[in-house]
């Protein structure tokens, strides 16, 4: 069974008392490694862990950020008032370290819990649409490119095509998820000349991390910009979804329509209105993804082994962009479970275009009789350009065509309008993306 997970929890991942929680475990897993190398006393040891253990992290916090309006520098404030609950055995605590080690191996774990839960909303919405694809998958409506009429296909042929997207983000964000899994406990260029790098595997692996194979004063920020990058990718992906939501709520159109709860009202000037605010949301919500994808490509660029031009950006980006990932994803299972289908609707917006959608059918059966394809395609457009503009009926017109019935018998011509021809392999695809 997948977690399920409140919004609260993401937020929570961002507060100061779970940052200042993060940096101590950090701050720790490099003091155990040094008291397995004998480099401190075990009692010392026990004493920071007995103190770690009781500490409060929301009062912590508060006592640092008081330090801060003095030492404006957020880790020796932090280090400070954990130094004053924990004594002299904290002048273990930092050693050989640089406030990036702490930062970025805490940012690392940080995103990764933020990751699992991005992961289990993305799991929730595959379920969804794989539902919703099973029970259209025979549904038909009418195709369309540049929004015009193309032909027949069903709407869980729609749907599949979501599901498979929807997979494909699970493999991208679980590849972003192993590329962020680095920390890095090397100092302040990054040379190890203070704390090795034997200790500092220890200490990493001691958080499910790896080492930075180099690392400057910082980890290297191409890695978060790849996860950046693929929730940027997931937001587009649920703009694509709710696009198609909006389209098909159009009145013109109205195959589909978002879910209007009771009570709910959709203007405060006209009564009838049901708009399709939850996708248009959406559709706004995937351009503060993207541009925060910028934002993290624009971190790659750092000064020499490192400026701090980043660190300003990620205080924004790195909250926002994993809170606003899983609600977005809330909310589009929200729409995909609710969404409102309407097979007539779509039945009759496939009939709309007289058999316009077949056409495809007629130039190939010809073409199959021998005729060039060029003498086909003329034949049959001289047909349906009449049904754009005469409003008859391409079927009668074909059947009435000296020419073309040189070459097509009436049975033949009736055949090339079978709906279930354009479906026959549509169970086929849609059972090869729900095996992805």
């Amino acid at each position: 069974m997948v977690p399920r997970y409140t919004p609260e929890d993401v937020g929570a991942l961002w507060s100061e008392a779970h940052k200042l929680k993060t940096w101590l475990k950090v701050e720790l897993a490099a003091t155990e490694a040094m008291a397995e190398a004998g480099l401190l006393p075990a009692e010392d040891l026990a004493a920071l862990k007995r103190v770690a253990s009781q500490v409060d992290f929301e009062a912590l916090a508060r006592r640092a950020d008081e330090i801060e309006k003095t030492t404006k520098h957020d880790v020796i404030a932090f280090l400070t008032a954990f130094e004053e609950l924990a004594g002299p055995p904290a002048r273990h605590i930092h050693f050989g370290l640089t406030s990036s080690d702490v930062l970025d191996t805490a940012l690392a774990l940080t995103l990764r819990e933020a990751v699992a839960l991005i992961a289990s909303e993305l799991e929730l919405l595959a379920e969804a649409i794989q539902k919703r694809t099973l029970e259209h998958r025979r549904t038909p409506m009418m195709g369309r490119s540049h929004g015009i009429h193309g032909e027949p296909i069903s709407f869980g042929f729609v749907l599949a095509g979501w599901y498979a997207e929807v997979r494909r983000s699970q493999v991208r964000l679980a590849a972003a998820e192993e590329e962020i899994g680095y920390g890095k406990l090397s100092g302040a260029m990054g040379t190890s000349a203070h704390f090795s790098p034997e200790l500092e595997k220890v200490a990493l692996a001691k958080l499910g991390l790896k080492a930075e194979p180099v690392a400057t004063q910082v980890v290297p920020r191409d890695r978060h910009a790849q996860l950046f990058s693929v929730l940027a990718v997931m937001g587009a992906s649920i703009e694509r979804f709710s696009i198609e939501v909006r389209h098909l709520q159009r009145t013109e159109v109205y195959e589909a329509e978002e879910p209007f709860t009771a009570g709910q009202k959709g203007s405060s000037a006209m009564p009838h209105k049901r708009n399709p605010i939850l996708t248009e949301n959406l559709t706004g919500l995937a351009r503060l993804l993207r541009s925060y994808a910028q934002a993290a490509l624009e971190n790659v660029a750092l000064w020499h082994e490192r400026d701090i031009s980043h660190s300003s950006v990620e205080r924004v980006i790195a909250p926002d962009a994993t809170i606003l990932s899983v609600f977005m994803l809330r909310r589009i299972r929200r729409v995909v479970e609710g969404l409102v289908v309407y097979p007539e609707n779509m039945m009759h917006n496939l009939e709309k275009m007289r058999g316009l959608a077949f056409s495809q059918n007629v130039l190939l059966r010809l073409a199959e009789k021998g005729l060039p394809r060029q003498s086909a395609y003329v034949m049959v457009q001289r047909n349906a350009m009449r049904v754009w503009e005469e409003g008859l009926d391409l079927k009668s017109l074909l059947m009435s065509d000296a020419e073309l019935n040189q070459h097509l018998s009436p049975a033949e011509i009736e055949a090339c309008f079978d709906l279930e021809k354009h479906l026959a392999n549509i169970d086929l695809i849609i059972d090869r993306a729900l095996a992805t």
